[in-house]
């Protein structure tokens, strides 16, 4: 007990040391006379009163009613159900694929929908690549008729017309809606993949795609069409099948991942991997990562719309003026953005969104960056065939570098506007779309794939050959809805596309 008292006595003097070197103010107060300020801390009503009554958070309290449900539902149901958008289509391919940084699946799913009719020489395929979370339903099918995510832009006489074209949508590879990803059983184990599952990138959701063609018998495509990380996949298809592919369509994309996005996609991966209930991929059959979930979806609505559009749609506007301010959702906006995440936060597996947003990150259509990625390919080749385990491979996982990160000095700092010639090396990775019809088009809205990275495509393909390319950008006086003008903008979007696909 003396020792006790004497290490207390001693942490006091120490911390009354501490203070009395700081301001001439705390040198008075903590005189030897004087006692140091306690604080008060909140009691149950035998402290006294507090001047002020205590905030209500109804917004965290709806969480952990959330919560609640989620394990009285898994407790009671069992393991959390497949995550679906209806009936499709699968196409499984039984022969291993190699990914481009070193995994291997030895067997994968894709998810697939189509629309209108193959004609007899099959040469009316499009294939229409999705964005980020989209699932293979972008049309309403006899099987399932509830509306796509593209369901105004295909049909007879549309964008995409029906009585044209034969259409095929899938779900990429690492997703959740049917198609092989971290949700999906392993079949070596008999396991869910979780955070076993092999890091993918844009080209490994394309060559994915072929194989399916390839069962299908498709050689060849009419066009290649896609928005947002679609318009990514639509322009890798290029590179690496050009003789397969007529026409190329990119809506909102870009030929390589820049800073501002990467950084916007990983503040997203942050919060959901600090949510507790992701528990490092491992979270199936247990509550998911729901709230990481909604916190990640709202940050990524705040780069798909755009400013001057909710200027004018929310303003300063409060939800409800005559309540006192709050710290959970009050203004309109704030309640959009809690909207957006809840109604996300279930209807995506976590995993998926990790992954196949990584992918996103790490695309580059440039020259050096392909010619190092068929390096690793032809190292990693003979794990096609030796049978060796690779989902241990630390270069497959989610797994931190070992060094801290370090400020690195670079050569040259390239300050010039964003504007100028495209670089050589960009230039020389589209070379092989020099003789494609390609269509890119941008919004001058959009924040997350800028106008300026559409017109850095076009003029690639254009200094390297191409004479055949179409570029269209809408300024804010034609659409104010950013990056999510391809859902929304059937005039000027899918009037675009029409006419591009029809000439």
């Amino acid at each position: 007990m003396h020792r006790i008292l004497s290490s207390s006595r001693t942490l006091s003097q120490q911390a009354t040391r501490r203070i009395t070197t700081s301001t001439p103010l705390l040198r008075l107060r903590a005189s030897a006379t004087t006692p140091l300020p306690q604080i008060r801390h909140n009691s149950n009503g035998n402290g006294g009163a507090s001047s002020n009554p205590p905030m209500a958070f109804p917004c965290l309290d709806a969480i952990e009613k959330r919560t609640e449900q989620l394990q009285t539902r898994f407790s009671t149901e069992g393991p959390e159900p497949s995550y679906t958008t209806g009936p499709h289509e699968t196409f499984t391919s039984r022969e291993p694929v190699l990914l481009d940084n070193g995994g291997v699946l030895q067997e994968f799913d894709i998810a697939y929908e189509t629309w209108g009719t193959l004609n007899a020489d099959r040469s009316n395929v499009i294939l229409l690549h999705t964005g980020l979370s989209a699932s293979s339903h972008a049309h309403s099918t006899p099987s399932n008729t509830w509306p796509g995510w593209w369901e105004k832009f295909i049909g007879p006489g549309g964008a995409l017309d029906t009585d044209k074209f034969f259409i095929i949508c899938t779900n990429v590879l690492g997703g959740c809606y049917g198609s092989t990803g971290p949700s999906s059983i392993d079949p070596a184990n008999g396991e869910i993949y979780a955070t076993r599952f092999p890091i993918i990138t844009i080209e490994d959701m394309v060559r994915a795609q072929f194989r399916l063609l390839d069962g299908l018998g498709i050689e060849t495509l009419y066009a290649s069409v896609g928005a947002s990380m679609g318009g990514m996949q639509s322009l890798a298809a290029g590179v690496l099948f050009p003789e397969r592919i007529g026409r190329i369509v990119s809506i909102s994309g870009c030929a390589r991942s820049h800073p501002y996005s990467i950084a916007m996609r990983y503040t997203q991966r942050q919060v959901l991997m600090a949510d507790p209930n992701w528990n490092r991929g491992f979270y199936y059959g247990k509550v998911p990562p729901h709230l990481g979930m909604k916190l990640a979806r709202q940050i990524a609505t705040v780069t798909y719309r755009s400013g001057p559009e909710w200027e004018l749609r929310f303003g300063r506007e409060r939800a409800d003026p005559a309540q006192p301010p709050a710290l959970c959702p009050d203004f309109l906006i704030e309640t959009y953005l809690d909207h957006a995440g809840e109604k996300f936060c279930l209807e995506y597996d976590a995993n998926s969104l990790l992954y196949v947003s990584k992918a996103m990150d790490l695309f580059d259509l440039g020259k050096k960056s392909q010619l190092r990625t068929a390096t690793k390919r032809a190292e990693n080749d003979a794990k096609l065939t030796s049978h060796v385990k690779t989902t241990d491979d630390p270069q497959c996982t989610l797994t931190l570098p070992s060094v801290p990160y370090q400020e690195q000095p670079r050569d040259t700092i390239d300050l010039k506007p964003v504007g100028n010639l495209p670089p050589q090396d960009l230039i020389d990775g589209l070379s092989p779309l020099r003789s494609h019809r390609t269509l890119v088009l941008g919004v001058t809205s959009d924040i997350l794939f800028p106008a300026w990275q559409q017109r850095e495509i076009a003029g690639s393909l254009r200094l390297a050959g191409n004479r055949n390319v179409t570029h269209v950008e809408l300024g804010e006086d034609v659409s104010l809805f950013g990056h999510d003008s391809f859902l929304l903008d059937l005039q000027n979007i899918g009037g675009s596309v029409g006419r591009f696909l029809a000439d």
